[in-house]
């Protein structure tokens, strides 16, 4: 089994490997790796294995090394090249490389990739191209980086002499086709031009340019007219997989939702809210917690039914970290759950009151330039109110 983490070091799924086979005649084979499906915590695009623990080493090299399964980022590792990450088996995603551009531009492959054929593998590779990565390539001799890294001095000899990702392509396709025929110069470059077509850097398409110009001895003009017909389709590809803008949330907001997950966590802490608490939270968290204090409450509306949902299912998530949470041995844990909420419920209320004490002291700079004495005055007995409320809630 194998432990799959996020980039805080936190489990979010797990993927399992079948070693021996079943025997029996009659049994249906079993696939190979058995991986937990995605979750509102787990989604493989967006997630590399062991980016947790290489992050450092990428940031200290400048350079990344990808390769495709668990035991492969494994071996790499236990072989000391700390620099390997692992896409699990998929192709390369917008996330992913998204979430690499903020460690390194740098990238280096050690996998298999089908120059001619149209895999997986190869359009996640061409839009990282699309994205302006150094890619280069670490072939394998036949094996798996798993394997080839039992041997720690051939696996860096191999790291240690990659090819561009120009030379890759060009000595794979060329070694195919006879490029001094008509028709292996056509299929040399029905497979480059499109590999062409995608470098986003001018300076480098021209040098590919002028290298298969050299290479099939035609003009680099016609090269260059035969480009503009060439459709990528990484365009499509990288939008279908652009991530979408995700709601950051307020101080405030995270503060309220903790509120409520530590009153599942914990139903005596639903005691602990007074009526008059209630003014300072917003509508949908004073629902939130009268439904969940209240039994039988009906919900009609369909956002407080979602919400709800959506406060549930974080619940659950938080239990098994809160659960492997270490606890103060001189307290129980109800008892640290209710401080934890009372410390919540007293920063929501400081928050509310700052923020309106901000409000007048705009108010009273306002009132004082249009000389208005009458509304300073009561301007400041406001301001002198909720700093004394403040101050309650800060002793408290």
């Amino acid at each position: 089994m194998f432990p799959i983490f996020d980039l805080g070091s936190q489990v979010v799924a797990f993927g399992g490997r079948i070693f021996a086979q079943k025997t029996r005649p009659d049994s249906q084979e079993e696939a190979k790796y058995i991986n937990t499906p995605a979750t509102m915590l787990y989604d493989k695009s967006r997630i590399l294995y062991g980016l947790n623990k290489a992050g450092v080493a990428i940031r200290k090299s400048n350079s990344c090394i990808l390769v495709e399964g668990y035991m492969d980022a494994l071996m790499a590792h236990q072989a000391g090249t700390e620099n390997v990450a692992a896409t699990s088996g998929t192709a390369l995603t917008s996330f992913q490389l998204n979430i690499l551009k903020r460690y390194s531009d740098n990238l280096f492959t050690a996998f298999d990739m089908d120059v001619a054929g149209d895999s997986a593998t190869k359009r996640g590779i061409d839009l990282a191209q699309a994205q302006g990565f150094n890619i280069k390539i670490i072939v394998m001799p036949g094996k798996d980086p798993g394997d080839v890294a039992k041997d720690p001095n051939n696996w860096q000899n191999l790291i240690n002499n990659p090819k561009t990702i120009h030379d890759f392509y060009f000595e794979n396709t060329l070694a195919r086709f006879d490029k001094n025929t008509l028709e292996g110069k056509k299929e040399i470059s029905k497979i480059l031009l499109p590999v062409i077509k995608r470098i986003p850097n001018r300076i480098e398409q021209t040098f590919w340019i002028q290298s298969l110009s050299n290479n099939l001895s035609v003009k680099e003009q016609d090269i260059i007219e035969e480009l503009s017909k060439v459709k990528t389709g990484v365009t499509e590809f990288s939008k279908q997989e652009t991530p979408e803008i995700i709601e950051q949330k307020s101080r405030m907001s995270l503060l309220e939702e903790r509120l409520v997950i530590l009153s599942l966590r914990s139903p005596q802490n639903l005691k602990l809210i007074k009526e008059d608490d209630l003014k300072y939270l917003s509508p949908k968290i004073s629902f939130a917690l009268n439904y969940f204090k209240v039994n039988g409450l009906e919900v009609k509306d369909v956002e407080e039914k979602e919400f709800l949902n959506y406060i549930l299912m974080k619940s659950e998530a938080d239990d098994y970290f809160l659960d492997k949470k270490s606890y103060d041995l001189n307290k129980s844990k109800e008892v640290e759950l209710c401080e934890e909420f009372n410390c919540c419920l007293k920063e929501i209320k400081s928050m509310i009151v700052k923020n309106r004490l901000d409000e007048i002291s705009s108010e009273i700079k306002k009132a004082e330039s249009e000389n208005d004495t009458e509304k300073v005055r009561k301007l400041m007995e406001e301001f002198n109110c909720h700093s004394k409320s403040r101050c309650d809630f800060e002793r408290a």
